[in-house]
């Protein structure tokens, strides 16, 4: 069976068991804190698991988008040096929210894989929970007892709490799990030795398969745990090794899940893959996986950047150059020829990438021919380092570099310090990279408590579109701690409060409990619960209380949204209609547009969107919103965005039905009149092929008008009002410029005539000819060009130090005859000597070097100092 049908028939499977078939989340996580990747299939189902949302459906299936690069599951390093990591991968999960159990899913589990999908049951084994006398849990006998229905018990081996006892995090649901391993190994291999004893082993063959967790548990901040009011079913059973298994395969990679990328990297490189342990077979496995992440992830929304996830994608990413470079001796951009070849293998399960093939295609593309450049860069570095070392080891410090400016890792450092005879200090890197982490950790760590329960509401009712303000009470709380300052977080029964979604900020107002006003700060989404932030909390907290919002940030928060519907629209009628939104910030102040387009927004079409969007404000359009079904909305040709959840049933935003429907479930105007006036205020790059306009409505348009109108009045002004301000401004730019060329060349001149007489001036001092000297010159580059024109003095050291308007500059020349022989270096003797008496830093070549700073009465003390480093 192909990979296709072998999905197919998982997703048949379990429909003909009454689940309902949902499509994948995106592999980029929003709303959710703790996350920045779906990591798990269970990850879109975790307000179900908490009882915060009631679920549409409570059984159901599917096929999930995942990525585990980052935090407590990190296999990156692991990727294409084994068969079977990976950073992206699918996860094929089956779902009871209160439903089924223990019984059914073993049941069904085993009627899949030895029914449908006809693994020989001689070559499965099962695992179950042995219990946790520390945490007072006992034998999973139920799972025990359902297994021996159906596997000879010496199958039914036991597991410890690492291994079969599922958890989330560190709280939250959780409970024991049973898993499913397969021998894969050869007949003759299973004859000598029992596949028993390689279970849970990390041996290649005999892997596992299938995970069934059962929720019954929900673990406090304390570590204690408490039975969930309901019980849960979350299975998660890989793709990719499933189709190993049943093609007969030895290695995830020789499936047609990875083979049709390798074949074409093949042909892209002129190398032959061989399944082997060489590095150019690793270098393959790494393309055809990390291909796959970075892939989906852009198609999602994620762009590759220098935080958060973005970081995570340039990370991967720059590992398949690293390889591709180093190991298939391809040094011009290789992963973006391969983009299409996985859009189309994707393109019935995954569509969302075959749909912006050509904008992911120009993303990969300019983030590795970027980090190609690099990549150059820290061979150069590594090559200066080994030319100058003063022993055969790289030290940890300078590997650590390499890895985090370079992107080089400690493999690759390792082998090109081989190929010199060198080592490298392992243990310094170690420590240098767990500094990073714990710097990194202190900087996001986000400590929360248990929510104290007021009530047991399922999810808040969010009332913000029709009401302003509305009396509620608060159902739970907490404390949190994040960068060392403390919060609390409430969630109310009802709330008027706009959680930020979307790109819309969320809401700031007050909430008042019985007298005592308590200020909201920020109102953010965790998963599907709104939470309000405080800086305090009330004396009594289980009283009724009312929540208002600020209104005036409110309206112009939602003048700002209905504007970016407005110029969304435009901008595909302008730029076309490959156009797609790639981000946005909508606040109170301005709104940001990110968008997908590959050249720059001229003038001119800037000018043409502007005229679009203020002539549908001027028609004053009713803003008409609407609740219907997705499959409605879509074909009435509703935009919905890449990389978002939608749920069953949408809510769309129409501004003439001709011109902008979107789903949205952001905060509008009633009509667009309401906008007053749209006035762009930037427009530039953000990525590759993504621009950015920032852009202004309402009063805060008709403030900067007015702010530009008074500075062009004062430029007049100051031009003694000319009847053409522009042509008096380019008179006088010329003029400027005319004058600088004049004073260039009598500063040349000063130059030579002092060039000149310092020349005179050489003082012998052990065969060196010194020369040093407190100057005057116009400017730092003066002082420079005073150096250069003393430079072919033999064996000469030369110290000059000018006072440049009130600021101190230095510049020392160094023969390159003493540099050689005396291993002398302009840019340390600075760095050590020079720049503390000047207050200031420089730096250079080791023959020429300059410095600035402060300090400008230091300056004869600076050639005094450099006399006596000469002399001695």
């Amino acid at each position: 069976m192909t990979a296709s049908e072998i999905r197919q028939q998982f997703l048949d499977f379990f429909a003909s068991k009454e689940h309902q078939i949902v499509p994948s989340a995106p592999i980029v996580v929003k709303n959710d804190p703790t996350l920045l990747f779906t990591n798990a299939g269970m990850n879109q189902f975790k307000d179900y698991f908490l009882g915060n949302k009631t679920p549409a459906h409570t059984r159901v299936a599917d096929t999930q988008k995942c990525l585990r690069v980052s935090g407590k599951h990190n296999d990156l390093e692991e990727v294409g040096i084994d068969t079977y990591h990976h950073t992206m991968f699918e996860m094929l999960g089956n779902w009871s929210f209160g439903d089924y159990f223990k019984a059914e899913a073993i049941a069904w589990s085993w009627e899949l894989l030895t029914g449908i999908y006809k693994i020989p049951k001689d070559r499965l084994y099962v695992t179950v929970f042995e219990g946790d006398a520390k945490e007072n849990l006992p034998k999973d006998e139920e799972a025990y007892n359902f297994w021996k229905q159906h596997i000879a018990e010496d199958r039914i081996l036991l597991g410890n709490k690492k291994d079969n006892f599922w958890e989330m995090g560190d709280t939250g649901p959780c409970g024991p799990c049973s898993e499913i391993h397969v021998d894969c190994r050869p007949d003759t291999e299973r004859q000598q030795q029992d596949g028993r004893a390689l279970v849970n082993a990390d041996h290649p063959q005999v892997i596992e398969i299938w995970n069934n967790v059962f929720m019954q548990f929900n673990r406090l901040k304390d570590g204690t745990l408490e039975l969930l009011p309901a019980k849960h079913v979350d299975t998660g059973m890989g793709l990719e090794r499933l189709v190993r298994v049943l093609q007969g395969k030895t290695s995830n990679y020789d499936t047609d899940l990875f083979m049709g990328t390798i074949h074409a990297t093949e042909k892209l490189t002129g190398h032959t893959y061989k399944g082997t342990d060489e590095r150019s077979d690793v270098a393959f496995r790494v393309i055809a996986d990390h291909l796959r992440a970075i892939s989906f992830t852009i198609a999602d929304g994620q762009l590759p950047s220098n935080t958060g996830a973005g970081y995570v994608i340039r990370r991967i990413l720059r590992r398949a150059v690293r390889y591709y470079y180093s190991f298939l001796d391809a040094k011009k951009p290789l992963l973006h020829e391969l983009v299409p070849v996985l859009a189309q293998q994707f393109a019935k399960v995954f569509p969302e990438l075959q749909q912006q093939v050509d904008f992911v295609k120009k993303v990969v593309y300019e983030e590795e021919n970027n980090f190609l450049r690099t990549l150059e860069s820290g061979i150069r570095r590594i090559e200066d380092v080994i030319t100058n070392a003063s022993s055969k080891s790289i030290d940890g410090k300078t590997a650590f570099e390499l890895y985090d400016t370079y992107g080089f890792p400690l493999d690759l450092t390792n082998l090109i310090a081989a190929e010199k005879g060198f080592s490298v200090d392992e243990k310094g890197f170690s420590v240098e990279m767990q500094q990073q982490k714990d710097r990194s950790r202190a900087a996001t760590e986000l400590d929360t408590g248990d929510w104290v329960v007021l009530d047991e509401v399922p999810a808040t009712t969010f009332v913000g579109y029709e009401l302003l303000e509305n009396t509620t009470r608060v159902t739970k709380y907490r404390k949190i701690k994040a960068k060392g300052k403390e919060q609390y977080q409430l969630v109310l029964e009802q709330t008027p409060f706009y959680a930020e979604s979307g790109g819309q900020v969320g809401d700031t107002g007050v909430l008042l409990f019985e007298g005592e006003t308590i200020a909201v700060t920020d109102t953010k989404k965790e998963n599907d619960l709104t939470v309000h932030f405080t800086d305090t909390l009330p004396a009594q907290v289980n009283v009724p209380v009312k929540a208002t919002i600020d209104r005036e940030k409110r309206q112009d928060t939602a003048r700002h949204h209905s504007a970016t519907h407005l110029l969304h629209a435009a901008l595909r009628q302008v730029l076309g209609t490959h156009v797609a939104q790639k981000g946005s910030l909508v606040n109170a102040d301005y709104l940001r547009f990110d968008f997908s387009h590959f050249a720059k927004v001229s003038d001119e079409e800037l000018a043409s969107i502007e005229d679009i969007v203020n002539e549908k404000i001027r028609q004053n359009i009713p803003v008409v919103i609407q609740e219907m079904p997705r499959e409605e909305a879509l074909k009435l040709g509703a935009m919905a965005l890449f990389g978002e959840k939608y749920g069953e049933t949408v809510r769309v935003v129409i501004m003439d039905p001709a011109y902008s429907i979107e789903l949205c479930g952001g905060t509008h105007v009633g009509s667009t009149g309401e906008l007053g006036l749209f006035k762009f205020i930037s427009e530039g790059a953000v990525a590759a092929g993504v621009r950015r306009v920032e852009a202004l409505s309402g009063a805060r348009a008709q403030a900067y008008v007015n702010e530009q109108l008074q500075q062009l009045k004062d430029i007049k002004a100051i031009l003694k009002n000319p009847k053409e301000p522009v042509k008096a401004f380019e008179n006088l730019l010329q003029e400027k410029t005319s004058l600088e060329k004049q004073l260039a060349q009598v500063e040349l001149e000063k130059v030579n005539e002092l060039a000149a007489i310092l020349k005179k001036q050489v003082a012998p001092i052990n065969g060196v000819n010194f020369i040093g000297q407190v100057v005057k010159v116009g400017n730092a580059d003066s002082l420079k060009q005073l150096g250069t024109a003393l430079k072919h003095i033999d064996n000469h050291v030369v110290i000059l130090a000018a006072d440049v308007n009130g600021k101190a500059s230095v510049a020392l020349m160094i023969a390159d005859s003493l540099v050689a022989t005396k291993g002398w270096d302009a840019p340390k003797i600075i760095k050590e000597q020079i720049a503390p008496l000047i207050k200031g830093g420089g730096g250079g070549q080791k023959s020429f070097a300059t410095a600035g700073g402060q300090e400008t009465d230091k300056l004869q003390e600076v050639v005094e100092k450099v006399k006596v480093l000469v002399q001695g």
